[in-house]
């Protein structure tokens, strides 16, 4: 995701993401908040027995309404840095200590986020999913740029299916599943005769 954002170029940051209603900066401004968060949690040490895992983590929610206070402020904030190259410096910045942190954080260590408990192993396996999906937004109207690894797609798949509950058929792609499945695009036609009933249970919003 670093990097993906390192090759963006300044003018593709006033493109629109594939978030609703935030453009490339405004999505990179929230990567700023979430690699805050992660380094924030892995440093909130918990005196207690897990209450999540890497999959309960996550919660099927209804679709955001745009009135999230945080939601508003994200562009906002993203509109001060002004130039691209001080998100990116920000990110990378920011994004690369949550990364040391990760390489350094005990997978066995309870830590405490969201007021829930959960091991440091499973907040980060639960982070693949969300930073996943960010990828596939960062890059929705730039066709020229690099997505997640195949590794990573397969990966998040799987645990959307497990959030979910139901697996997705086997003629989508591991991308196709996750922008369907989360409704960051409508499936085609083919693909929703594929899906047959779970079409009608789409999207999967998570929170």
């Amino acid at each position: 995701m670093l990097t993906a954002v390192a090759a963006t170029p300044d003018e593709d940051f006033a493109r629109p993401s594939g978030c609703a209603g935030w453009l490339v900066r405004d999505l990179v401004c929230h990567l700023v908040i979430d690699a805050q968060d992660v380094l924030i949690t892995l440093v909130t040490p918990a005196d207690a027995e897990p209450t999540v895992d890497a999959t309960t983590y996550w919660q099927l929610v209804e679709p955001p309404t745009g009135e999230d206070p945080l939601d508003a402020l994200i562009p906002r904030l993203a509109a001060a840095y002004g130039e691209p190259r001080l998100l990116r410096f920000h990110l990378d910045d920011v994004g690369s200590a949550a990364g040391r942190a990760a390489v350094l954080a005990d997978p066995a260590a309870p830590v405490g986020t969201r007021d829930e408990v959960l091991t440091a192993g499973d907040y980060l396996t639960a982070y693949v999913l969300e930073w996943t999906l960010h990828h596939l937004d960062l890059i929705a109207h730039l066709p020229s740029a690099a997505g997640p690894p195949a590794e990573t797609l397969a990966a998040s798949r799987a645990a959307l299916e497990r959030i979910a509950g139901t697996a997705f058929p086997a003629a989508l792609s591991d991308r196709d599943a996750l922008l369907v499945g989360t409704g960051r695009r409508a499936p085609t036609g083919a693909e929703r005769a594929a899906l047959g009933d779970l079409a009608g249970k789409l999207p999967f919003i998570l929170g």
